[in-house]
């Protein structure tokens, strides 16, 4: 009887082994990403360099899109973490072809592939400082969303213009595609109709370049997880001002887009100073921008 009894427990054990085996294949892949302006390759915020290799630690992530780091930070952060590096991109992942501008090719765990982009777009002209009377420049202030619109496209069209050329170029059709970046602009899907009638900004603007990227059929991770813009601003720009300070705007300007048949976002978070205004907090925190993490699944 022992003896039956340990037959079929064994039989069990090998068949859910087998279960679980066969489930994670049917999952497929999962990638962490991430998007962060280090600010001044992480001297302006007077830490050590160890600490934004911290920032990225915490976060747990797969691969992350630096802005305003030169290329031997880049290097120094993919040491400290035991990473590779191309460009402005760190990857814990193999990277298969490093010969894409502002872009990587990596492997997945499975062998899978996907393409991770990096950029960081125009600093100005600076439309919601523009449309608040806040100097930033030699700029003119504005009052309409046509302005703001044609400002917008002319400081940072050509760039984005360029980004889809490139990912058109370089990239197999349905593959996973990501976009990382400080855009240095605010999102369409943020300053809404509803957003301007609760003062979270001064009036609606349909800001062009997410629109071209929603256009493009990329999708914006923070607000696919979180749709309401008013409940969730999910700010990234900036730890370093009150929320309500006549200078400033906070504002979503730090990005993680995706696009692929097969991946689908599992969530969406914000990393900076404290629990108020991050969901993963580090601190001291040494940036001017908080970053974004987003988390997917590929299936095969």
């Amino acid at each position: 009887m022992k003896t039956f009894f340990k037959t079929i427990t064994f039989i069990f054990i090998s068949l859910l082994s087998i279960s679980c085996v066969s489930s994670k294949n049917q999952e497929g892949d999962s990638i962490a990403i991430m998007s962060f302006n280090i600010w001044r390759d992480g001297k302006a915020g007077k830490q050590p360099l160890s600490q934004t290799a911290e920032v990225i630690k915490k976060a747990k992530v797969d691969v992350v899109g630096l802005q305003e780091a030169k290329a031997g930070t880049v290097k120094k952060l993919a040491e400290m973490l035991g990473w590779y590096h191309s460009g402005t991109i760190l990857s814990r992942l193999k990277i298969l072809d490093s010969n894409i501008r502002s872009g990587v090719k990596v492997q997945l765990s499975s062998g899978q592939e996907a393409f991770v982009f990096n950029v960081h777009l125009s600093h100005a002209p600076y439309q919601p400082y523009q449309l608040l009377n806040i100097p930033y420049g030699k700029y003119p202030f504005i009052k309409t969303e046509k302005e703001a619109i044609a400002f917008a496209k002319k400081a940072r069209g050509w760039q984005v213009e360029a980004l889809l050329k490139t990912i058109k170029d370089s990239t197999a059709k349905n593959s996973p595609i990501f976009i990382t970046g400080d855009f240095n602009e605010p999102s369409h899907l943020d300053w809404t109709e509803a957003a301007a009638k609760k003062g979270v900004h001064p009036i609606k603007v349909v800001y062009p370049n997410s629109l071209s990227l929603t256009q493009a059929g990329f999708n914006d991770a923070y607000r696919t997880v979180y749709s309401d813009e008013i409940k969730k601003p999910g700010y990234t720009w900036t730890p370093l001002t009150k929320v309500d300070n006549p200078k400033d705007h906070h504002d979503r300007i730090d990005f993680v887009y995706f696009r692929g048949g097969t991946v689908q976002i599992k969530s969406a978070e914000i990393v900076g100073e404290n629990k108020q205004n991050a969901d993963i907090v580090v601190s001291p925190y040494p940036s001017d921008h908080r970053a974004v993490v987003a988390r997917f699944s590929i299936e095969k």
